[in-house]
């Protein structure tokens, strides 16, 4: 399908890049991270209780095989043959956490009526690579086991995009069911900062730049080569991967990645859907006070429920 970019941009999106025009991101490092993730939640607060309160649903922290996660459930999600879609939080694996992905993943929830498990993985520097790996598999295998293939789908957002892919190349490559589908908000899929994006919208996006993605990916993968397809899995074989949508704007920092992850996908065979907005930014679905972020979560959630139907 041919990437459909969205026509004009909300007056609440242009204010909102008004507003953030010249303000200065802040770097995480091992001194600053704790008080990072602290300062991160506190100013997701608001629109995170915004989303709980908006739809009816039931929200519980819970443990899968020792891994903590956020099981999110719509009142009328069905036990017997509901679909539950595993999510991966975004944050550079460096920060964030299921609490503040409550501003997507209680969207989705609500317009799939279905049961979301956000997987707490674990973050660097303390834990780095392959440590947030690692407990996305966890968690995958036992909600496989729980209800099975044709039940399960993914979703993610920026680094959770990231985990998702390289969850499906690896289920693939060690011959384990995949799910259904999968769902990528802005994935971060090129931790080494490759394609034009990373200059061209470096000044664009007002909630990232490269110099951001740059200290997140030294602390999640120090030493190592940012283009390994381990790390990096848009350098991975992507054949025999199902149906993937992919999120992002024409001002992301990350563009380049969503566009040469798209193409490349395609190019294996695989079924994948691009929908660039038109001016908007990475993960631009955070920030509820623009219209397209309920839109994009809506669509997403229609390219999940027909590819599980």
């Amino acid at each position: 399908m041919a990437a459909q970019k969205m026509p004009g941009m909300s007056p609440q999106a242009r204010a909102f890049i008004e507003r953030l025009k010249g303000e200065a991101i802040t770097l995480p490092s091992a001194d600053n991270i704790l008080q990072y993730r602290l300062d991160t939640r506190a100013s997701y607060e608001p629109t995170v209780k915004r989303a709980i309160e908006k739809y009816a649903l039931e929200i519980e922290a819970i443990h899968i095989d020792g891994t903590p996660c956020l099981q999110i459930n719509p009142s009328d999600w069905s036990a017997h043959d509901g679909l539950c879609i595993l999510y991966c939080y975004g944050g550079g694996m460096v920060e964030g956490s299921p609490y503040e992905d409550l501003i997507i993943t209680t969207g989705l929830a609500h317009h799939l009526s279905a049961r979301v498990v956000s997987v707490d993985y674990r973050l660097a520097p303390e834990h780095p690579y392959p440590a947030a790996q690692q407990d996305v598999t966890c968690v995958y295998a036992v909600l496989l086991d729980d209800y099975g293939a044709s039940r399960l789908a993914l979703a993610g957002e920026s680094s959770g995009g990231n985990l998702a892919l390289a969850l499906m190349v690896q289920l693939r490559d060690q011959k384990i069911d995949l799910p259904l589908c999968a769902a990528l908000f802005s994935p971060w899929v090129d931790l080494s900062s490759r394609g034009g994006s990373h200059e061209i919208n470096d000044d664009l996006d007002p909630t990232l730049n490269t110099a951001w993605v740059n200290a997140a990916a030294s602390l999640y993968a120090p030493n190592q080569a940012l283009d390994d397809p381990a790390i990096s899995p848009l350098y991975a074989e992507l054949n025999g991967l199902p149906p993937i949508i992919i999120s992002t704007g024409s001002s992301d920092l990350l563009l380049s990645g969503c566009l040469s992850l798209a193409r490349k996908l395609r190019d294996s065979g695989v079924d994948c859907d691009l929908r660039v907005w038109e001016g908007l930014w990475h993960v631009f679905e955070f920030y509820d006070e623009i219209p397209e972020a309920a839109q994009s979560i809506r669509e997403m959630a229609d390219f999940i429920r027909t590819h599980s139907s």
